[in-house]
């Protein structure tokens, strides 16, 4: 499984970007974005897509196994019970966010397909490259961010 992300990555890295660079939003005070900058950030988010889906067929074979197992043996112990219970919600709550992690990476290289990568999807201002490098999924300002958490 290594070799095939390694792989994906550096085919994502290889790959030159279509999109114009100099049209990305940038904050005041960036550097405008550069070709090679962009490819890393998609190699990236490239790799995340993989890893994540990797995560979601683990995490969806546990949970059948966990539901298959908790059905036997009628009678069981409570205490049995409620560690399973406990065990499949853990389970639940892995696959859950590996999808969402998932969709974010996808919207990401979507957005830098359609060259709108890096503008904040509620007031349209500039995300700021050093936070995309940082966190290639993020689709919101700070700002915004800040208001989204304080609700």
């Amino acid at each position: 499984m290594t070799t095939t992300r390694a792989n994906t990555a550096g085919q994502g890295s290889k790959r030159a970007s279509t999109v114009d660079v100099s049209t990305l939003p940038v904050r005041e005070g960036e550097e405008p974005w550069t070709t090679a900058e962009l490819d890393e950030v998609k190699a990236a988010l490239e790799e995340d897509v993989v890893r994540f889906e990797s995560q979601i067929e683990v995490s969806t074979a546990e949970l059948n196994g966990l539901l298959r197992d908790g059905n036997e043996g009628a009678g069981r112990d409570p205490a049995d019970v409620g560690s399973a219970n406990f065990e499949r919600d853990a389970e639940m709550s892995l696959a859950n966010n590996a999808r969402e992690m998932l969709d974010q990476s996808k919207l990401a290289l979507r957005h830098i397909a359609l060259g709108t990568y890096g503008s904040c999807d509620n007031c349209g201002k500039p995300v700021g490259k050093g936070r995309l490098q940082a966190f290639p999924r993020a689709t919101l300002c700070v700002s915004c961010k800040q208001r989204e958490e304080r609700r």
